[in-house]
């Protein structure tokens, strides 16, 4: 029903839109351009996956040095590092998951 109301012109047909409108980022105008040409909004997303990229390495490495320091030691004490470092992991983990769900 719906492709013949369309046809028909009885529903508006709907148009793809740009992507820029797709993946808005709050505060930053679409049509922005940097002094060099580059659009503000690319350059806001590339930095941001940067800085993904960069903290994620940063909570497997941390994610490795608590293991290790898990497996040293002893079941029936609990380290104040070991919790410090799980404290840190998921405050990478905060902040990877906000940037990336703006």
């Amino acid at each position: 029903m719906a492709p013949a109301a369309l046809a028909a012109g009885l529903l508006p047909a709907q148009t793809q839109t740009p992507h820029d409108s797709q993946f808005p980022i709050p505060g930053v105008r679409e049509d922005t351009k940097l002094p060099n040409g580059k659009s503000q909004r690319d350059e806001i997303l590339k930095a941001e996956y940067e800085q993904n990229v960069k903290d994620a390495r940063d909570l497997a490495e941390l994610a490795r040095t608590f293991e290790l320091d898990l497996e040293k030691s002893d079941r029936f004490v609990l380290s104040v590092g070991l919790l410090k470092k799980l404290d840190d992991m998921e405050k990478l983990t905060r902040k990877i998951r906000g940037r990336m769900k703006k």
